[in-house]
C-alpha cells in the first residue's frame, strides 16, 4: 500500500471502524490541515471507480478533522447512488480527501477553470457543485451542465456561479 498523508488515513480510520463496529471515531485534529474550519469532500473509490462521495461546501463542524470523520462515514454509507460499503470491502477502498476554500461569487465563466475551481451553480435553493480536475470532465462547460443537472437546473434558468480551491488529499 502507497503511504496515504494523514488526512486520507484519518477518512480510512473513520469508515474502517463504523462499517465494523457501529463506532464514529472522535478524531484528533493533530496537524494543521485538520485544526482549520472548512468545507471537506471525501471521496471512495474502488479498483478506480466512485463508491461514494459526499462533503459539505461550508463548514459544518468544528473542525475539518470532524468533517472529514462525518462525510467519510456519510460517503461510504449513505450516498444514495451506491448500496453502503460492507466489511468485505474495506481492504479494497481508497480514500481522497478535499479540504475546499470559501466559494467566491463569479461574474462570468471566464473566470472559471474546471481543472483549478471546482464550481457551485445556484438557483433559488436549488445548488449544485462539482470538485476540480475530474476525471472525464474536460471543460468549464460540462462541469457547469453536471452541476444543472444535480440541482434540478434547467440551461434557461439563471443561475449565480461560485467558485473555489480545493487541496487534495490521498
Amino acid at each position: 500500500m502507497t503511504k496515504q498523508h494523514p488526512v486520507a488515513r484519518l477518512a480510512r480510520e473513520a469508515v474502517e471502524r463504523y462499517v465494523r463496529d457501529g463506532v464514529v471515531i472522535k478524531p484528533e485534529a493533530s496537524i494543521p490541515e485538520l485544526q482549520q474550519r472548512a468545507g471537506v469532500f471525501v471521496s471512495v473509490h474502488k479498483d478506480g471507480e466512485l463508491r461514494g462521495c459526499i462533503g459539505t461546501f461550508e463548514p459544518t463542524r468544528e473542525n475539518v478533522a470532524e468533517e472529514v470523520v462525518a462525510n467519510a462515514i456519510s460517503s461510504a454509507t449513505r450516498d444514495p447512488r451506491f448500496n453502503p460499503v460492507t466489511p468485505a470491502e474495506l481492504d479494497e477502498l481508497e480514500y481522497k480527501v478535499d479540504i475546499l476554500t470559501s466559494p467566491e461569487p463569479v461574474s462570468d465563466v471566464t473566470e472559471l477553470d474546471h481543472s483549478r475551481y471546482g464550481v457551485i451553480v445556484a438557483c433559488g435553493w436549488r445548488k449544485g457543485l462539482l470538485l476540480p480536475d475530474l476525471e472525464g470532465v474536460d471543460s468549464v462547460q460540462q462541469q457547469l451542465e453536471i452541476c444543472r443537472m444535480k440541482a434540478g437546473i434547467s440551461r434557461e434558468e439563471p443561475v449565480i456561479l461560485y467558485r473555489f480551491e480545493v487541496k487534495r488529499f490521498h
